[in-house]
């Protein structure tokens, strides 16, 4: 890493530090590392590459996790500038849209099954990391279902709320997510549940505890994030009576693996036995589900492999998390997004492998070419360019490590 990438975001981190009246030592035992490693952080001599250390710091200051990473940024990708440039349309379309307030449109005059093509296509987009298509005709597809769903009553009306509730997770709550902006997604989240309220469904009820989960740990409140996810999963648990319930449930259990590993207040080995447990629940689903795209989601024993290396990554377990990518094929998956996901996740862990940095670098350009947007868009996948950039590499990888570096942003 160059002495300048280092410093920024120690420079972030004392400044928020200062800012709170805390000292080093303090800061340092909330977050539950070393004075010293922390004094090393802050004057740009160690990189924070892991999303847990990450979030530790930023609960312990009360600060949002982008304000020690810089999310989100100015990106290089045309496209992923377009979606950027397409949210300040969208954010007034979530503020304008409540349930309480009457469209400004006149209903589409097209039948419901129009609407809900829509809907699958927004989250087709979503799942192939399609962010600037996507960001830029969700205002539309939300002022379109919201005007139908006002003008209908009865079992029309409810149908409407759900394709509602659809659009609105996972294709908008977890763009703005992947973005960088929770305060809309946690809009979008809200709106999405104004609707489901009306719905009366504990499924769906369930559903909508599962997208704030997300919104949760992208703000930085693990603890919060796993109490939301286990209040969904005991209202599920009742209510199992489909294959689409029941791959709900495997969701919350995987996502409640992702909160323990960004919840550092817990013991390092009480978290990874509690990971453990997740994702065996998880896998017992999958295995009664198999591969689902219910929820617009990719549910199934792919998505649980998949998660097994990446929650390896976020325990900071790296060789076990790439001995767990050993036999995985994330290609089963139609969803471009989960595929770049998974390298991007086992790049990470390779690159904490010494004489494995250069397959790292492979690694992370195979996610790149599956979805450049979501790569472009990935704070982790930065931090291990930058971390990169350190290591003793062979003139082939560095070169391919700059030329990365240069596509997401980054001066080297």
């Amino acid at each position: 890493m160059t002495e300048d990438q280092a410093v920024r975001i120690g420079e972030r981190l004392r400044s928020a530090r200062r800012q709170r009246g805390m000292s080093l030592r303090t800061l340092a035992s909330l977050a539950g590392v070393s004075p010293g490693y922390l004094s090393m952080v802050e004057n740009g001599q160690r990189l924070l590459d892991r999303s847990s250390l990450i979030t530790s710091f930023a609960t312990a200051l009360q600060i949002a996790p982008s304000e020690l990473t810089g999310m989100p940024f100015a990106p290089v990708d045309p496209h992923t500038s377009a979606a950027h440039e397409a949210i300040p349309a969208l954010r007034l379309t979530l503020m304008g849209l409540t349930m309480a307030t009457p469209p400004d449109r006149r209903p589409p005059e097209v039948p419901v099954r129009v609407l809900g093509e829509r809907v699958a296509m927004a989250n087709r987009l979503y799942h192939a990391a399609e962010f600037g298509t996507l960001a830029a005709g969700l205002p539309a597809l939300l002022a379109d279902l919201h005007a139908a769903a006002e003008a209908a009553d009865g079992p029309a009306r409810r149908e409407l709320l759900k394709l509602l509730a659809d659009a609105y997770h996972p294709a908008c709550t977890l763009l703005l997510k992947t973005l960088g902006y929770t305060d809309l997604a946690f809009i979008a989240v809200t709106r999405a549940a104004e609707a489901i309220a009306e719905v009366d469904d504990p499924v769906y009820t369930a559903l909508s505890g599962f997208f704030h989960t997300h919104v949760l740990m992208a703000a930085g409140s693990p603890a919060q994030a796993l109490a939301r996810a286990t209040a969904a999963a005991n209202t599920l648990e009742a209510h199992l009576a489909s294959l689409d319930a029941h791959a709900l449930l495997g969701e919350l259990h995987l996502i409640s693996a992702t909160s323990l590993t960004q919840d550092r207040q817990r013991p390092g080995s009480t978290r990874a036995e509690d990971v453990r447990g997740h994702l065996a629940e998880a896998a017992k689903l999958a295995g009664r589900t198999g591969e689902t795209r219910a929820w617009h989601l990719n549910f199934g024993a792919t998505n649980v492999n998949i998660h097994k290396v990446s929650l390896a990554t976020d325990l900071g377990l790296y060789g076990a998390a790439v001995t767990a990518g050993n036999g995985v094929h994330p290609e089963t998956l139609a969803a471009p997004g989960r595929q770049a996901a998974f390298y991007a996740d086992l790049g990470r862990s390779l690159a904490h492998l010494r004489g494995r940095e250069a397959q790292a670098i492979e690694t992370l350009l195979t996610a790149e070419e599956i979805a450049p947007q979501r790569i472009h868009a990935s704070a982790p996948v930065r931090h291990t360019v930058e971390y990169l950039t350190d290591r003793q590499l062979p003139a082939h990888a560095a070169r391919n490590l700059r030329g990365l570096a240069h596509r997401i942003g980054l001066s080297l």
